[in-house]
C-alpha cells in the first residue's frame, strides 16, 4: 500500500506525521485548545516546532492542562517552579508571557463571549484556502496575521508577533496551508 502524500515539512519523523495528519490545519473552535496553541506557538518562537511537540505533554502538566483561569493565577512561586522544570522550555520572558496572555485571553472571552469568536473573526469565521503548491509558497506572515498581531498587542498580549500569529492560524485551521498534493488538503472545513 502506497504511503499518503504529505506536506514535506512533516516527513522528519512519526511525531511530526501524526501531528500533521491529526491536528495541523484542522479547524479548532474549543477555547481551551486555542489557548494551548497560543501558548505553544509563543514558546516555539526562535525554535523548531518539533522541539515544542516533544515537550507538549510536559507543557500540559506545567500549565494546568492549558486552563487559562488557572494559568492567569500563577504566582511567583509557580513561576520559579516553571523556571526549574526541565520538561518545558525554560525561558523567563516566554513563561511571563504565558501567564500574562492567560489574563488577556480571559478578558477577550469576557468581551467577545469566547476567544474562538474573537480569533476566527479575523478570517470571517471560515478557513482560508491558501492553495499552496509547495512549502516554498507558504509565507511567514500575512496581512491578516499582521492585523491579528497588532490587535492582540493593543490588548496586552506578549510574544504575539505576526509570524507567531500566522503559525497559530495554520495550527488551528484558520488557514489551510496544506500543499495541493497533500492528502489533508481540502479535508478541513470550519
Amino acid at each position: 500500500m502506497a504511503e499518503k502524500k504529505r506536506c514535506e515539512w512533516c516527513l522528519k519523523d512519526d511525531l511530526y506525521k501524526e501531528y500533521h495528519d491529526k491536528e495541523w490545519g484542522t479547524p479548532l473552535h474549543d477555547d481551551q485548545k486555542l489557548f494551548e496553541f497560543l501558548v505553544l506557538e509563543s514558546f516555539q518562537a526562535g525554535l523548531s516546532w518539533h522541539t515544542v511537540l516533544k515537550k507538549r505533554e510536559n507543557f500540559r502538566k506545567a500549565f494546568a492542562n492549558f486552563d487559562a483561569k488557572k494559568v492567569s493565577k500563577f504566582d511567583t512561586k509557580k513561576f520559579d517552579t516553571l523556571m526549574q522544570d526541565a520538561g518545558i522550555i525554560r525561558n523567563k520572558l516566554k513563561i511571563e508571557a504565558a501567564i500574562n496572555n492567560a489574563k488577556c485571553f480571559l478578558q477577550i472571552q469576557k468581551e467577545f463571549g469566547s476567544f474562538d469568536k474573537y480569533v476566527w473573526g479575523f478570517v470571517g469565521g471560515k478557513t482560508l484556502d491558501s492553495k499552496r503548491k509547495t512549502l516554498k509558497d507558504v509565507p511567514a506572515k500575512t496581512d491578516i496575521s499582521d492585523a491579528m498581531s497588532k490587535d492582540m498587542g493593543k490588548r496586552g498580549f506578549k510574544f504575539r508577533g505576526s509570524t507567531i500569529c500566522y503559525a497559530f492560524m495554520q495550527a488551528v485551521g484558520m488557514v489551510d496551508d496544506h500543499a495541493e498534493y497533500c492528502w489533508r488538503k481540502s479535508k478541513n472545513k470550519s
